[in-house]
């Protein structure tokens, strides 16, 4: 597992330009499964229903992943609006990302290539707009411990990033522990180095991103 932070869009932004008396409305979301990437292309379908073509492409995992990519041209030739549209989204080094690029068209043709310059264009400016945070992959770690130890163990947490999400009180403590993936190999030996390897770590079977 690739346990490197990616961007991933902070909001929805949309760009909007008239190209030879057609409008091309761009519109980007955070999408961070294939599914949640189909349910935003739908909703933009049925917000512009009287459009000629709603066009897209989306990018629904860690940017670098084309097994989660998929585009359409939606009834354009062929490879001039989703391709085009999934080239810009790819290239950004964005992850989690759909574009939705709607046309109303004014009568003029703009064949083939003014079509692909349009479609990747309105992404180009609405990738522009953009605001990004960075996605941390984490993971949870147990740790249990007696409650001698604990003001040492959580002495740690800063150090390391991490955060403390749950804490089991019993004849000992179990602390569930997120942190960043790349850091919890040194979290754990630190933890068993400071507690004279009194405290016992292992990992949670459920990984999160």
């Amino acid at each position: 597992m690739n346990s490197t932070a990616y961007l991933i869009p902070e909001q929805t932004v949309a760009f909007e330009e008239e190209i030879k008396k057609s409008v091309f409305i761009t519109q980007l979301a955070h999408t961070p499964s294939i599914e949640s990437a189909k349910a935003f292309i739908d909703s933009v379908k049925k917000q512009h229903s009287a459009a000629r073509h709603n066009c897209w492409g989306f990018v629904a995992g860690r940017p670098e992943n084309s097994m989660m990519w998929g585009f359409s041209d939606d009834g354009e030739p062929s490879g001039t609006a989703g391709k085009p549209i999934l080239a810009q989204l790819s290239g950004s080094s964005i992850g989690e990302i759909s574009a939705v690029v709607t046309r109303y068209s004014g009568g003029i043709k703009l064949g083939t290539g003014g079509l692909v310059k349009a479609y990747g264009g309105g992404v180009q400016q609405a990738l522009k707009l953009i605001q990004t945070i960075e996605k941390k992959i984490t993971t949870l770690l147990r740790v249990e411990l007696d409650y001698s130890l604990v003001a040492i163990v959580q002495s740690l947490f800063t150090q390391f990033d991490a955060e403390e999400v749950e804490a089991q009180y019993s004849d000992k403590v179990t602390l569930i522990i997120e942190v960043e993936v790349n850091k919890a190999e040194a979290l754990t030996e630190s933890i068993i180095n400071r507690s004279g390897a009194k405290a016992m770590v292992s990992p949670v079977k459920t990984t999160r991103t």
